[in-house]
């Protein structure tokens, strides 16, 4: 049994399977879920992408960051998050247990 057990949410909804149930996710994606989740209810992604001003932006970046490193399922100093698009970033990490995750942040 895995470590780490969550109900899968896709579009804000609980996804459910041909009989009507809750599907689950365990280990790694529930990990990369919650800290998706996390980053959006705290509200530093929509302001990272609303606000021209480039040191404002490098802030909120930290602030996700330092929040990400302080989840007790990653390895702190490993959290990673690139802009490859305007607009568009990417969050890498290393969990303690299950290897690296990777999530394109969505606002």
């Amino acid at each position: 049994m895995a470590d780490y057990i969550d109900l899968r949410i896709t579009d804000d909804d609980l996804t459910l399977d041909a009989g009507g149930n809750p599907t689950m996710l365990d280990g790694r994606a529930s990990i990369a879920q919650d800290i998706s989740h996390m980053i959006r209810e705290s509200g530093l992604l929509v302001e990272i992408i609303a606000n021209r001003d480039a040191r404002k932006r490098a802030t909120n970046i930290v602030k996700i960051t330092i929040a990400v490193d302080d989840d007790e399922r990653i390895v702190p100093g490993t959290t990673r998050v690139e802009e490859s698009s305007p607009g568009e970033y990417w969050l890498t990490a290393q969990t303690v247990k299950y290897g690296s995750i990777g999530l394109q942040l969505e606002a």
